[in-house]
C-alpha cells in the first residue's frame, strides 16, 4: 500500500469525522459542553416590551400532535417538569430565527408566543430565575420547559437533569407618550396581488368593509396588492389574518414594517 493511498484514507477518516461532528442531530442525547465557561455572572434576562416574531409565531402539528399558540399570555401560569438543552443544538437557529446560545438566559415552550419573558422557579429548591422563550419544546411527555445550559445550571437542573418547576410569564405593556419619538414595528396584512387593479380595490373595500379595518393597495410596476393594516398589536393581526383566511384567502400572511412615532 503505498504512502499516497494511506494520505488518502486518512483525509476520508478526517472529513467523515468532520461531517458527524457538525450535524446536530450527531450526538443521540444532549450533553453540557465539554469544557463550561463560568455562568455565575450570566445575569437573568431582562423583561422588555419586544412584538411578536413572525416565526415561530404559528399553530403547528408535530407527531401527530396540534399545538395552538397562546394569542395573549398575560397572567399564564403553568406548574409541571423542566428539562434543558444545551451543546447538541448550540449555534443552531431557534424557531423564531435566531442562534441558540447555550450561555444566554433562553429557553423553549410548546405554545407560549415568541418572546415571551418567563420567570421560572424550582420547587426542588426554591431557586428563581427569568428567561426569554424564543424557542418551541420540550416535545416529551410531563415537561413544560426547555431551559438554555445557564438557565439550568442557575437554577441547578444541569445536575438533575429535569426538576419541578413553576413558570410565570412577565408581560411588559408598549410603552407610550406623546413627547417620546419611537420607531415601533407594525404589522400588515397581504391578502393577495394580481395584474387588474380595479378588482384589488373591489376585495380591499370588501374586506375594509366586513372586517371594520383599514386597507390600502400596494402597487409595484403591474403588481398590485391588497393590505389590511396597518396594526400595532400583533394579537389583532392573528385574529383578523385568521378571518381572512375564513374568507377563503388562505395564502395571505402577515409582514412586518417599522412606524416612527
Amino acid at each position: 500500500m503505498t504512502r499516497h493511498f494511506l494520505l488518502l484514507i486518512a483525509s476520508l477518516l478526517v472529513l467523515a469525522g468532520c461531517s458527524s461532528s457538525d450535524s446536530r442531530y450527531s450526538l443521540s442525547d444532549d450533553t453540557a459542553p465539554s469544557e463550561p465557561i463560568s455562568v455565575e455572572h450570566i445575569e437573568d434576562a431582562i423583561p422588555q416590551y419586544e412584538p411578536y416574531s413572525l416565526g415561530g409565531n404559528s399553530n403547528y402539528t408535530l407527531r401527530g400532535e396540534h399545538y395552538t399558540i397562546i394569542r395573549d399570555a398575560k397572567g399564564f401560569t403553568q406548574s409541571g417538569k423542566a428539562s434543558w438543552y444545551g451543546k447538541k443544538f448550540h449555534g443552531h437557529l431557534t424557531s423564531n430565527g435566531e442562534i441558540y446560545d447555550m450561555y444566554s438566559m433562553t429557553a423553549a415552550h410548546k405554545t407560549l408566543p415568541i418572546p415571551s419573558y418567563v420567570k421560572v422557579t424550582n420547587k426542588d429548591n426554591g431557586k428563581t430565575t427569568v428567561v426569554r422563550v424564543n424557542d418551541r419544546g420540550p416535545f416529551h411527555e410531563g415537561r413544560i420547559i426547555d431551559l438554555s445550559y445557564a438557565a439550568a445550571y442557575k437554577l441547578d437542573v444541569v445536575k438533575t437533569g429535569t426538576a419541578n418547576v413553576e413558570i410565570e410569564v412577565i408581560t411588559v405593556e408598549r410603552p407610550t407618550g406623546e413627547n417620546k419619538k419611537n420607531s415601533f414595528p407594525s404589522y400588515v396584512i397581504q391578502v393577495a396581488s394580481s395584474q387588474h387593479e380595479d378588482r384589488v380595490r373591489t376585495l380591499a373595500e370588501d374586506l375594509s368593509q366586513n372586517l371594520s379595518v383599514e386597507s390600502f393597495i400596494n402597487s409595484s410596476e403591474s403588481i398590485h396588492q391588497v393590505m389590511l393594516g396597518p396594526f400595532t398589536d400583533y394579537k389583532l393581526t392573528q385574529d383578523t389574518l385568521d378571518k381572512v383566511k375564513l374568507l377563503g384567502h388562505s395564502t395571505a400572511f402577515i409582514r412586518k414594517q417599522t412606524v416612527t412615532h
